[in-house]
């Protein structure tokens, strides 16, 4: 059987973590694995629903598509709607909930328990998959991080400025690197990638190598 590895990819809003991560896993043909798009999914149940609904996750069904790209809830096609800005503008205090880490954190696990997954978001090396054989914390300052986001904004129609996003990017951040549980911190063996002045493809090209490195080794 070919050896397969786990990579675990961490870093704050906008890094860059879900585009690159999707490429590294078509390159290797792994499993991809967006758990920032569950956090969002639980936050779109919330909002639609009341917060109430956060003690009763078990009866929650979310579901990547064959795509890789797509995201079901509750066998809907939520892929755009998780990604309006009321959904960002609550999901990190979503995501800092217990019960709702506890769920999707023990689906993740299971998901990975073969091998051959890549997996993005802000406590896969420290909490999720903490034996991860490739762990990656990717940074950029949040003024580039804003830029990306705003492109990716006006792609989808969204009417924003920079100086919003910046800020909105930056108390994203303090959220997450503040908060009681799991918060966004570099594992101790995770390669730090500054991907501020690198294009997309370089990015993806020293993961791949470092991956590769990884699978040669006895």
């Amino acid at each position: 059987m070919k050896k397969k590895i786990n990579i675990a990819i961490d870093g704050p809003a906008a890094a860059g973590k879900s585009t690159i991560s999707r490429r590294v896993a078509q390159r290797m043909a792994y499993i991809y694995i967006d758990t920032g798009a569950m956090y969002r999914a639980v936050t779109l149940h919330a909002i639609r629903n009341g917060r109430g609904v956060i003690d009763q996750l078990d009866d929650l069904d979310i579901r990547f598509g064959t795509d890789g790209t797509s995201i079901y809830l509750n066998g809907e096609d939520v892929s755009a709607d998780i990604r309006t800005q009321e959904v960002t503008n609550n999901v990190s205090e979503i995501s800092s909930l217990a019960e709702v880490r506890r769920y999707l954190v023990s689906m993740q696990q299971k998901i990975a328990e073969d091998k051959g997954v890549v997996m993005d978001g802000r406590d896969i090396g420290t909490t999720v998959l903490p034996e991860a054989e490739l762990k990656v914390y990717m940074k950029a300052s949040p003024e580039i991080r804003a830029k990306r986001r705003l492109k990716e904004e006006k792609e989808r129609g969204t009417d924003i400025d920079l100086a919003t996003l910046t800020d909105q990017i930056i108390r994203r951040d303090d959220l997450d690197m503040n908060r009681e549980i799991s918060p966004l911190i570099k594992a101790h063996d995770a390669v730090l990638l500054d991907t501020s002045h690198m294009s997309i493809p370089e990015v993806e090209e020293k993961i791949i190598r470092m991956a590769e490195d990884l699978l040669r080794e006895d």
